[in-house]
């Protein structure tokens, strides 16, 4: 159970200044997003990577300056990936991060399946570490490419057995591979250390395999942990690396995002097609460059906030929950609940790997039966059935309502 931190009472609760605590449920409802519209009124949604919390002054000052302007055109300019290599540098002693080594991409997921094009051909096989974010299933396989899993270890963490053979059959019979590193890991908020993200680039040195990392929830490494981007590590130099602020800052209907290259992979970058570069919005990409430039002490707000609801879950659950099974996230607003000892699925659970509307065993229970939507533990692959992912970027006071409505549910089984 996770760690804990006196009562977590409603007064301390009302004491925060962060963003979690300044919208109602009544305010949230009016929002017309994915997360709020896919359900009925009466369920609560802890499901998709979406938190619920205003916008960044700066970054509400810079959209309302740029509409009133009518600056509403083409992106241009390189002052996106001039603020990120500032935030990289000034949070994770990042420095000699080089403008011209970034491209800018319409979305994170996107700029993936460019990257992986560039250093892979249809028919190559492109590692996962299961369980992981849905689209590396479905957007690797819809661009014809073989997804290879390398399940995580008990631990949750990579294993790094498990991951080196994994290596050996995508690279069977001659074909090319890249290993998709989710750096910190979705769906369990693992941060993966300096010495692992070492021994990940030697293997993949070893095997021939290009590593493309997700690191679009770095800036939500949670207290306890530190961040590494793995493009900062010896024998990174022919990797990619993606992020983007869209989920520090809430900013995922505001595309744009950015791709990294390591310094021996620059040139694989010049090939990207321009057209990629027309992906992104004018507005996405001045909001993205507001919050890393701007919106430090915003986020600083929001992590502690973040910090309290995970210990909050943690009380929970074990106050609701008592069978499930929690290990506390080192970084995301992103929970990975156990939920096996409740029998509710089955090891060959139905529906495939990256189907993000599948719903199945308690998932559909706890959306059926205590109306709050997660995200189906099997839509993540192997080791996922009997789980699921659950959104604890909202208010304690939702956090609350939600716990006790699934612990109810679950005494009723």
């Amino acid at each position: 159970m996770g760690r804990m931190k006196g009562s977590g009472s409603e007064a301390a609760e009302g004491a925060r200044t962060d963003p979690l605590v300044q919208l109602s449920l009544e305010q949230l409802r009016e929002r017309t997003s994915m997360k709020w519209r896919t359900f009925p009124e009466d369920v609560l949604p802890l499901w998709v990577a979406e938190m619920d919390v205003p916008l960044a002054p700066a970054i509400v000052e810079a959209l309302h300056t740029a509409i009133g302007l009518g600056d509403t055109g083409y992106p241009y300019g390189n002052a996106y990936a001039e603020a990120f290599a500032e935030f990289a540098s000034e949070r994770w002693r990042w420095d000699g991060l080089r403008v011209e080594h970034m491209a800018i991409v319409p979305d994170v997921m996107m700029g993936i399946v460019e990257v992986l094009r560039l250093i892979t051909d249809p028919g190559d096989a492109v590692v996962v570490c299961s369980p992981v974010y849905p689209p590396f299933y479905a957007f690797v396989a819809h661009d014809a490419r073989e997804v290879v899993e390398a399940p995580l270890g008990p631990d949750l963490r990579i294993d790094l057995a498990t991951l080196q053979e994994a290596f050996v059959r995508a690279r069977s019979h001659g074909r090319r591979a890249a290993f998709l590193m989710s750096n910190p890991h979705n769906p369990t908020g693992v941060v993966h250390t300096r010495k692992e993200l070492e021994a990940i680039a030697e293997l993949a040195r070893r095997y021939d395999v290009r590593v493309v990392s997700d690191e679009i929830h770095a800036p939500l490494v949670l207290p306890g942990a530190t961040f590494t981007p793995f493009l900062t590590v010896p024998g990174s130099e022919n990797g990619f690396a993606l992020t983007s602020a869209s989920k520090a800052w809430n900013l995922a209907g505001l595309k744009a995002a950015l791709a990294i290259a390591g310094v021996e992979a620059v040139k694989d970058l010049r090939l990207m097609p321009e057209e990629v570069s027309h992906g992104p919005s004018h507005l996405g990409v001045i909001a993205h460059t507001a919050a890393f430039l701007e919106c430090g002490q915003w986020l600083d707000e929001l992590l502690l906030g973040l910090d309290a609801n995970r210990d909050l879950l943690g009380q929970l659950i074990e106050k609701h929950l008592p069978s499930v099974r929690y290990r506390p996230p080192q970084a995301t607003y992103l929970a990975w609940l156990d939920c096996t000892r409740l029998r509710l699925h089955s090891d060959q659970q139905t529906g495939s790997p990256g189907v993000v509307s599948d719903m199945a065993g308690p998932a559909k229970m706890f959306l059926d039966e205590a109306k709050v939507a997660l995200s189906s533990g099997h839509v993540f692959g192997s080791g996922g059935a009997g789980c699921v992912r659950l959104n604890f970027g909202t208010s304690p006071a939702i956090l609350r309502q939600a716990l006790s409505c699934m612990g109810r549910a679950a005494r009723g089984l």
